[in-house]
């Protein structure tokens, strides 16, 4: 009993998770994440890089104190101050604890700076990845939308019966334009084009004899013109 009321449960918020769950937001706010992830992982590289460096300095100032020791208790020992000397002695040995220990963290902390680069390194080339992976999702996302539309008002155009409107009206008007370019067609075929021809040339040939009569009244035409023994006198006198 208990089982199936905890399936139950289940089923109910896993319906409602999947409802209210939005693909596209979902990958924008993991890109955001990703990117967000970057700036901490260098504030956390670099607060072991600054351990590292102080280590460092530390080692260094052991050795540096080793060494003088280790020549001063020399000097005390050729003086035959063997009480100077051990004293430095006692120092002397503290100083290389405190170095040997030193030393072990500066190899631990420069090994985890090594391997926080490492994770860096690997977490850059999988953030570029997961990040182009989302980025071509959210623009098939967008194709997807975009296609979705485009069958939406197909869809619409066929269940409002507009397909087979369409297609009425084209084949009415195609039909109008055909009788229309036929019945053009049977006017001028009905038109005496001749006639009309003759008469412009007519005309054309009339131009051109009054053409020539104003060129022989100003003296233009040549001698061969068979107009030129025609008696212009009334003309000229006309048009003084």
């Amino acid at each position: 009993m208990w089982k199936r009321f905890v399936r139950a449960i289940k089923s109910i918020f896993g319906g409602l998770v999947s409802s209210i769950e939005d693909p596209k937001l979902i990958l924008e706010q993991n890109i955001r994440e990703l990117n967000d992830q970057i700036p901490q992982m260098n504030e956390n590289i670099a607060t072991v890089k600054a351990s590292v460096m102080l280590l460092e300095k530390e080692l260094n100032k052991y050795k540096n104190e080793y060494k003088d020791l280790v020549s001063k208790m020399k000097a005390a020992i050729q003086a035959g101050r063997d009480d100077i000397a051990q004293n430095y002695a006692l120092r002397l040995e503290s100083t290389k604890s405190h170095m040997i220990q030193t030393k072990e963290q500066f190899e631990t902390s420069k090994k985890a700076y090594e391997k926080a680069l490492e994770v860096k390194k690997v977490f850059m080339k999988q953030r570029e990845k997961k990040i182009a992976e989302a980025r071509e999702a959210l623009r098939a996302h967008e194709r997807a939308k975009w296609q979705a539309k485009i069958a939406d008002t197909m869809e619409s155009f066929e269940v409002a019966g507009i397909d087979a409107t369409h297609d009425e009206m084209v084949t009415k008007i195609n039909e109008e334009t055909a009788k229309n370019e036929a019945r053009m067609e049977m006017a001028l075929d009905s038109v005496d084009t001749e006639t009309f021809k003759i008469e412009e040339e007519a005309e054309n040939l009339r131009a051109a004899d009054l053409v020539k009569q104003f060129k022989m009244e100003m003296g233009l035409d040549s001698d061969d013109d068979p107009l030129k023994d025609m008696d212009l006198e009334p003309r000229k006198k006309e048009i003084e």
